[in-house]
């Protein structure tokens, strides 16, 4: 597979949707309960600064995305914030990492002085590996900053990179 990364279109939406929903519905790493509809996510995608989509080349199918946008208004609107997700039977081949890297690229180049991320959850390792090999700097930790699917609360680490 070789993967390349572009700007989302409208005809990414059903894909987009079944990617994001995965997340979601596994409940370990979005704050969002509801799942996206067809919709719902078209509205979604398209209201980002920014959405990266990333695709297989040879067949054209979408393996991941991230959205990309403000994290705050004002005098801390040039710090943005994003989040990632990568369609569940590809994880472990990279994506991730392209799509990161692609943003902070992104953000960049629209101006964005800084990333957040507010609530990496700890056990999220992969993130956290990640993040770490990219240059990302720990905050502190929130205990108990998220629910997890089965009720119980996890720590979140929320993480900054200066672009």
């Amino acid at each position: 597979m070789t993967v390349k990364m572009r700007k989302y279109e409208a005809s990414d939406t059903i894909p987009a949707v079944n990617i994001w929903n995965q997340v979601v519905e596994e409940g370990v790493a979005f704050p969002q309960e509801e799942k996206l509809t067809e919709e719902t996510g078209k509205v979604f995608f398209e209201e980002q600064s920014f959405t990266g989509i990333a695709y297989d080349g040879e067949t054209g199918e979408v393996a991941g995305l991230y959205i990309l946008h403000p994290n705050n208004i004002g005098r801390c609107g040039h710090i943005c914030n994003a989040s990632y997700a990568v369609r569940r039977d590809l994880r472990g081949n990279r994506i991730g990492e392209m799509l990161v890297t692609h943003c902070l690229k992104t953000a960049k180049e629209m101006g964005f002085g800084i990333m957040q991320f507010n609530a990496v959850v700890r056990s999220n390792t992969y993130a956290l590996r990640l993040y770490k090999k990219l240059g990302f700097v720990q905050l502190g930790v929130i205990p108990g900053g998220f629910r997890m699917k089965d009720g119980h609360y996890e720590d979140i680490i929320p993480h900054y990179y200066v672009l």
